[in-house]
């Protein structure tokens, strides 16, 4: 998409690569094990703090969606749409002990 070159050439707050990242960040986030995205609950993820907060990496994909053209905009989100689809699918219940 050369509108998101475009986009990380001329905003300030984007580097080059940023949105690419981002995506691949959330895409990981919502596929790890429920179990694992526990522990980041309960003990914090030291892991973000050199690879990237995924929460802020959806974040940043709000702000660019917003930046771009409407069409643009609909491929993009159409794309954090699936991964976004991931993290709100219904988990199963726990089996009784």
């Amino acid at each position: 998409m050369s509108e998101i070159v475009h986009l990380e050439r001329t905003r300030n707050y984007l580097q080059s690569g940023d949105v690419r990242r981002a995506l691949r960040l959330w895409k990981e986030y919502v596929r790890r094990p429920e179990r694992e995205l526990w522990h980041d609950d309960e003990f914090g993820n030291v892991y973000w703090y050199c690879c990237g907060d995924p929460f802020e990496a959806r974040a940043l994909l709000d702000t660019v969606t917003q930046a771009m053209s409407p069409r643009s905009a609909a491929e993009l989100r159409r794309v954090v749409g699936r991964s976004d689809a991931v993290w709100n699918r219904p988990r199963p219940p726990y089996e009784a002990a």
